[in-house]
């Protein structure tokens, strides 16, 4: 177990080497949350002397924003720390070294949670400052929502990254657009209600769509919703296990094919 540890700590190492000798990977991390929320920020700042309703939709606007962002953030920060080893031809080094796919897997994941805390912490801080909004008076379902959302977003990092190690880098858009079709159905901005009744079906079957759904009720009821957040969670984990089995059956079907050692640009 301690070996395993430390290749898992190799391999976040790696990453942290590389963030360091590339502040352009850092920028890249804040750059879009940071447009976004000052997008959504000045129009909100524009609309609420419009309308009372404006008032009260402002922080559930910004708040939907920077939970989605924790999404989107988790799952092409994991992608991005997959596709660094295709790109600099070193899968195939990995996988003849001592190195199990779990252990990989485990390593890209934390590198990605490493990853989407230096893009989101400067962010929200950020929103504090210019808007006078903290995404931190939600309290302590803050940190189940971002446990829940990081989990979700790590199932669909692992899944295309899989179809990636698999196919090639010809797969590489889907692992961009992938998190982006569920934003729809996640009920981001508005409730699931809205929804057509066998789009509802769909969202619920999402973490997301609960975990945006108990965000709102904080923000306008004062109410914690625990069964939305433990069914969130429970979905979630399930999503993991089986992201985690598609990327262990590619990888499988990768070293059969014998594809790990031609991957790189």
């Amino acid at each position: 177990m301690s070996g395993s540890i430390a290749r898992i700590h190799a391999l976040v190492m790696r990453h942290v080497w590389i963030w360091r000798s590339s502040v352009m990977r850092l920028v890249d991390s804040i750059y879009w949350p940071a447009v976004q929320m000052v997008m959504w920020g000045f129009l909100t700042q524009y609309l609420l002397p419009q309308a009372t309703f404006m008032a009260q939709a402002a922080g559930v606007l910004l708040s939907g924003l920077l939970l989605w962002e924790v999404v989107v953030r988790g799952n092409l920060s994991l992608s991005i720390a997959f596709l660094e080893e295709m790109w600099s031809r070193n899968l195939g080094h990995l996988f003849v070294s001592p190195i199990r796919s779990w252990e990989m897997a485990a390593g890209i994941i934390i590198a990605a949670l490493l990853r989407t805390l230096m893009g989101m912490v400067p962010v929200s801080l950020m929103a504090w400052a210019f808007f006078g909004y903290s995404i931190y008076d939600l309290g302590l379902p803050l940190v189940a929502f971002f446990a829940i959302l990081q989990m979700f977003s790590w199932s669909i990092g692992l899944a295309m990254s899989g179809m990636i190690m698999r196919v090639g880098q010809s797969a590489e858009s889907f692992a961009w657009a992938a998190v982006f079709i569920l934003m729809p159905v996640s009920g981001v901005y508005y409730p699931v209600s809205v929804l057509p009744q066998w789009l509802q079906t769909i969202a619920w079957a999402l973490p997301t769509a609960y975990v945006f759904e108990g965000m709102r009720a904080i923000m306008a009821d004062k109410i914690v919703h625990w069964d939305l957040l433990a069914i969130a969670f429970g979905l979630s984990a399930v999503y993991l296990v089986v992201g985690f089995q598609i990327f262990q059956w590619f990888f499988r079907a990768s070293r059969r094919a014998g594809t790990l050692l031609g991957q790189g640009e």
